[in-house]
């Protein structure tokens, strides 16, 4: 029922897009988590130019079968879905701990769609991840290095857990139910769900929840069977039909407006 009530409402949605075959791209199969549920199907778009070593861990993680069965074990409403953790508590796989990926630097903005531009920042997506940055200004001080960003905790965007240490990062993951912006620059962007939202939204929660629900599968896209793999496009953020999106987003909420506003679609491969 969740996934049929998901589908007709992005159709819906698709509809009324002004969008056409060249404003879709499809997944890159080695920067696709394929995550199963109890509840059902979640698809992670993830940035490896935002978190190079995070994406790295994750991907091992899946190949070794870590998350496979590990429950959802601190699930908060109207904020995060916590789990990957072996102990279904707070400890982390047998690893090292990685380093804090909370910034990345910006050569260029030419794969990235800006929607916010402010004296003081600006704001947009690369991929289907929200992302914010410095101002022009100070990325013109910072031209050698490129332009200092981060990921925008919006609904959808995953990251990495971690304990009080910033460099205790291991294995647990976290969804964005909803938006949190103060995580913004304290805790490692790696990607974004792209498909599945509402499942992430179905999970049990509680601290921990009396019945947890669980990852029952956890694949890279590019590891799976050809004929396994989900078809699935994204818009692309670069293109003219999610720049209507946004600007229509824009014009509803006025001087309110936000990234977080923004979801980027996704709809069944054609």
């Amino acid at each position: 029922m969740i996934r049929t009530l998901a589908l007709a409402a992005a159709a819906t949605l698709l509809a009324a897009l002004p969008a056409q075959a060249a404003d879709w791209r499809r997944l890159d199969p080695d920067n696709t988590l394929v995550i199963d549920t109890s509840k059902g199907r979640i698809v992670v778009e993830m940035r490896p130019d935002f978190a190079p070593k995070a994406v790295e861990r994750v991907k091992l993680l899946a190949r070794e079968g870590v998350y496979d069965g590990l429950l959802f074990h601190r699930v908060i409403e109207n904020f995060v879905d916590q789990t990957g953790n072996p102990d279904n508590k707070g400890g982390g796989s047998s690893h090292p701990n990685l380093a804090p990926e909370f910034t990345f630097r910006l050569k260029s903005l030419d794969h990235a769609k800006i929607a916010v531009r402010a004296s003081d920042g600006i704001a947009g997506f690369i991929g289907a991840t929200p992302f914010a940055a410095a101002s022009d200004h100070e990325a013109q001080r910072d031209a050698a290095l490129g332009r200092r960003a981060w990921g925008a905790y919006c609904p959808g965007v995953v990251g990495m857990g971690r304990n009080a240490a910033e460099d205790s990062a291991n294995s647990e993951i976290f969804f964005m139910r909803a938006a949190a912006r103060r995580l913004d620059r304290a805790y490692t962007v790696f990607g974004t769900t792209v498909v599945g939202q509402d499942v992430v939204l179905a999970v049990a929660v509680g601290v921990p929840p009396a019945n947890p629900d669980k990852m029952i599968k956890v694949r890279v896209a590019a590891d799976m069977p050809a004929a396994e793999q989900p078809k699935v496009e994204v818009m692309d953020e670069t293109g003219p039909a999610f720049a209507a999106l946004v600007d229509k987003a824009r014009k509803a909420k006025g001087a309110d407006f936000s990234i977080c506003d923004v979801t980027v679609p996704s709809r069944p491969a054609r």
